[in-house]
């Protein structure tokens, strides 16, 4: 596999990450927060350098199971997370009804949404072993560093429009969240082809 093809995957695979990144960046309200794009960096690029090792390691004996119910796992985790922020969105501010409230980094949230971000690239991890010439090592790497890089930039592009929108804009991220989960399961059970 050549280093153009491996980005262009890598890329590929980031772009869910990405979309939750704008949305989650969005709910930065009183600036930039470094320490928490820097986690939800660490967390998707993490979980997705993590999946393909796993399906390339694991191989072909589990990925049928797998791949029964991936897509209802991602939906479910998405689509929970997603009516989550909406609902906030709607109520307005924060349980405290500060406005101006730090945000709170919520590990088992971005936990989830890292999982569900990265099933796919379980399925990239089984086609790797299936390919003796890909070094998987290096392209576990890549893609982990895209996905870091990408997902930060998410992370402040969402931010930036937040800004300006405010709860307009954490409505939209929770509905892209929704919307990314009934794609992928939509994909999964054939409906769509991609």
């Amino acid at each position: 596999m050549s280093i153009p093809e491996l980005l262009l995957i890598s890329v590929g695979l980031a772009m869910d990450a990405f979309a939750v990144s704008l949305s989650k960046g969005v709910r930065m309200r009183r600036g930039f927060d470094v320490k928490y794009a820097l986690i939800l960096a660490v967390f998707f690029g993490g979980f997705q350098a993590l999946m393909p090792l796993v399906g390339w390691l694991v191989g072909s004996r589990f990925v049928s199971v797998v791949d029964q119910y991936d897509h209802f796992i991602a939906f479910a985790l998405l689509a929970f997370i997603g009516v989550k922020m909406i609902v906030e969105a709607v109520r307005g501010r924060d349980e405290k009804g500060n406005e101006d409230a730090p945000l709170r980094v919520d590990l088992k949230e971005i936990l989830m949404l890292a999982v569900a971000t990265s099933i796919d690239a379980l399925a990239v991890g089984v086609t790797f072993g299936l390919m003796p010439e890909v070094n998987v090592g290096f392209s576990v790497a890549v893609i982990g560093v895209v996905t870091f890089l990408i997902s930060g930039c998410g992370a402040f592009i969402g931010h930036r429009f937040g800004m300006r929108f405010r709860s307009g804009a954490e409505i939209a991220g929770g509905v892209m969240l929704v919307a990314i989960g009934v794609k992928i399961l939509l994909s999964g059970l054939g409906v769509i082809g991609f």
